[in-house]
């Protein structure tokens, strides 16, 4: 049993439930569900290290190529000459959300929050810019995670994912995907969910690739968008999601509404999370979400030694104010 609300005991702020203030030691709204990952719940997650298999979860900063969201290609500039004493590397225009990141709290703000607390709505009525990825960083994030392979689960029952669709993911497929693997998720665990959309990605032409980053045209799957969704990872109790998709939700937002739904919601942004989840998860229940990971070897890895839980670090930047950041994540077995 959890000491913890279920999604409609939550109490609420502007109206939806919030996660606000559920830990109430000072400073703790700048770390939302990561304050889950206790000490106690760090060591027994140690004990999970029985090979000492590592799987590097960050994918190639220079991926995916071109960028997707408008975002802009670096420049790698490697400093000194060929007969020089030393190199330096230095990024020219580099965006921490280009690759495999973490969504942080100054990201996405909820504008019915706004509304009713003018000057911040982001999580826990932080301020925008006293939120950022040094808390993180500066705490570290370790503990237990628990892959659910929805990408091979899918290939299993007969109904693969199109990677080039937005195609659904039912949250309550999570626990189907789970209870099929015999994975027993636990609270404060670290929820990594795989589709095999980087793998398709990786697979796929130069042609495919410039598409795909023009917005308009890119299409992934991931979990369908929508209060549900909130409500069943919240009563998941798990510290953070780190997934393979670009989105962790289906993309585009409102893709999987009718015109007449979407329009009424982009008119009234207080309403963005019926459409677009991350207006929930991240401001209201606080809830880190990390994209785009490279959840491939640890996956094949899982599949073929039934075991689907590990030992998790991240180490985000030291960025103050930071928006985002790579996770530099590792999954070890």
């Amino acid at each position: 049993m959890s000491d913890l609300p279920a999604y409609h005991d939550l109490p609420r702020r502007a109206g939806l439930p919030a996660s606000w203030g559920v830990w109430r030691d000072e400073g703790t709204d700048v770390f939302g569900c990561l304050n889950m990952l206790t000490p106690e719940r760090i060591v027994e997650a140690a004990r999970l290290v029985r090979r000492g298999a590592v799987f590097a979860l960050n994918w190639d900063m220079r991926l995916p190529d071109p960028p997707l969201f408008d975002r802009r290609p670096f420049e790698h500039e490697v400093t000194g000459g060929a007969t020089g004493t030393s190199h330096d590397d230095v990024l020219h225009g580099w965006n921490t959300q280009s690759s495999s990141q973490w969504d942080g709290f100054r990201h996405i703000r909820n504008h019915a929050a706004l509304a009713d607390e003018p000057g911040t709505g982001h999580y826990g009525a932080v301020a925008d810019d006293d939120h950022g990825m040094h808390h993180w960083a500066r705490r570290g994030i370790v503990g237990r995670a628990v892959l659910a392979d929805i990408g091979r689960w899918r290939d299993g029952i007969g109904r693969p994912l199109r990677h080039d669709e937005s195609d659904p993911i039912e949250p309550d497929e999570l626990a189907e995907c789970l209870a099929a693997q015999g994975t027993e998720l636990h609270e404060g665990d670290v929820l990594l969910m795989r589709t095999g959309w980087i793998g398709w990605y990786q697979a796929q032409p130069d042609d495919v690739r410039a598409r795909l980053a023009q917005t308009q045209h890119l299409r992934t799957p991931g979990l369908r968008s929508g209060e549900r969704l909130a409500e069943v990872l919240w009563d998941l109790h798990i510290a953070a999601i780190g997934c393979d998709n670009p989105a962790v939700e289906v993309w585009p937002p409102g893709a999987l509404s009718t015109p007449e739904h979407e329009a009424e919601v982009r008119a009234d942004r207080r309403r963005l999370h019926e459409i677009f989840t991350h207006t929930l998860l991240l401001p209201m229940l606080g809830l880190p979400l990390g994209e785009m990971w490279d959840l491939e070897a640890l996956a094949a890895d899982c599949a073929a030694d039934g075991r689907y839980e590990c030992f998790f670090t991240s180490a985000p930047i030291n960025l103050p104010a930071g928006v985002a950041s790579p996770p530099n994540a590792l999954a070890i077995k």
